[in-house]
């Protein structure tokens, strides 16, 4: 089904309801449409997140300790 038909078929079906019930279709539109929207600023931060280079200096670090350091070790 096209994005189009969808927008028809969603319109003819809230025009058949109560203003009370249409009104909790817009409602539950904000809401989807605000999800999305957070989603979308999300996954942009982990981007550029991800693309930094302010750790990078870690990479070059040497490692302090090593296993023999632990004083007590997990087999699980």
């Amino acid at each position: 089904m096209t994005r189009q038909a969808i927008i028809e078929r969603t319109i003819k079906a809230i025009n058949q309801l109560p203003e009370d019930k249409a009104e909790e279709i817009s409602d539950f539109a904000d809401f989807v449409i605000k999800k999305f929207e957070d989603n979308r600023i999300t996954e942009s931060i982990q981007q550029l997140a991800s693309k930094s280079q302010t750790f990078e200096f870690l990479n070059d670090e040497e490692d302090l300790y090593s296993s023999d350091d632990l004083k007590e070790k997990y087999n699980g």
